[in-house]
């Protein structure tokens, strides 16, 4: 069995398997073992290899199989039906598919603990044969294990594979998405700024998956008010596949259009983004905010990466590309403050 030093859901130092914080925000405060039953069989890798077949686009998501997880007491059982958890094992056909989990998990916890974003709650978890899985607690799971009403931004937009469109989920913008949150959501300001700062994450770390099935809006009350879903499906995928800074056809604004400071420097920097915020109708002042909170935090994050289960191969380079992207962002045509 794989000995820890850190807890496996939130980082903290100190534990050997999920610290008490971890089980009550992941497990129900049950005290849940960081080992699994279950070993992954020969049998379920080659399954995963088949999965990698026939695709047209690279994606994390689409070569990572997922299992559907029911706690019964203290231990968490694979189910066909009524799951609690979403179980991803390490997936096939990427470079350094080991470190998947890792970097999920991690990215995850930077947006949740340094960020703070509302995101899906997880942790690492392992097989018995000490194989690394990521885990997720499922947020549209009520407390009587009924299902909430959620909805990708894909329905959304009415993007569907129609035609045989197999890209469907990547054909637009992060401003298409805004006009669907005014166009069909309440309170869709605070819902914009979510957007936003969601934005400003996935580029930072470059997420270059975020297409509009990873992001979705949430009915808790079931009255009909949406909101934005907690985040999931965060990571570094440039660790893996040599993809671009946003999924979203690279944009975040509509059609062709090209900021004069991205026109400038080549890439998206702090100009393009606080733009980007007004257009969305932020205020000035909460978009600097907003901003000035994604360009600080760097020893936050570096301590982070240091305590979680990447491979030491991997970490330097997960800070690099941090680095990379915030020295782009603190770049500004017209002077701003950084």
């Amino acid at each position: 069995m794989k000995t820890l030093s850190v807890c496996p859901g939130t980082l903290q130092e100190g534990y050997s398997t999920y610290s008490p914080k971890a089980l009550r925000q992941v497990f129900n405060g049950k005290k849940v073992p960081h080992h699994l039953k279950y070993i992954v069989s020969d049998a379920k890798k080659e399954q995963r290899t088949l999965l990698t077949e026939n695709r047209t686009r690279i994606s994390i998501s689409g070569v990572q199989e997922k299992f559907s997880m029911r706690l019964q007491k203290r231990e968490l059982l694979l189910t066909d039906k009524m799951g609690e958890y979403i179980l991803k094992p390490i997936p096939t056909d990427l470079d350094f598919v080991h470190d998947v989990p890792a970097n999920e998990h991690l990215t995850m916890q930077v947006a949740s603990q340094v960020f703070k974003l509302n995101v899906a709650q997880n942790a690492m978890i392992f097989f018995a044969d000490d194989e690394p899985a990521y885990i997720t607690k499922r947020f549209d799971v009520l407390p009587d294990g009924s299902r909430c009403l959620k909805e990708d931004f894909a329905s959304l937009l009415q993007k569907t594979t129609e035609q045989g469109n197999k890209n469907f989920k990547y054909e637009s913008s992060y401003f298409q998405m805004a006009q669907a949150i005014d166009k069909y959501l309440a309170s869709s300001i605070i819902v914009k700024e979510d957007l936003f700062k969601l934005s400003l994450f996935n580029y930072l770390f470059s997420n270059g998956d975020a297409h509009l099935k990873n992001f979705s809006v949430i009915d808790y009350a079931q009255d009909g008010l949406y909101q934005l879903a907690p985040a999931y499906d965060l990571l570094c995928t440039r660790l893996h596949i040599n993809d671009g800074d946003f999924a979203l056809e690279d944009r975040l604004y509509e059609d062709d259009y090209k900021h004069p400071s991205f026109s400038h420097y080549g890439f998206h920097a702090y100009d393009d983004f606080y733009d980007f915020g007004i257009l969305l109708g932020i205020v000035p002042k909460r978009v600097e905010k907003f901003m000035q909170n994604f360009l600080s935090h760097e020893s936050e994050v570096e301590k982070l990466v240091a305590r979680s289960f990447l491979s030491a191969e991997l970490k330097p380079v997960y800070l690099q590309h941090y680095y990379d992207k915030l020295n782009r962002l603190k770049k500004s045509l017209v002077g701003k403050s950084l």
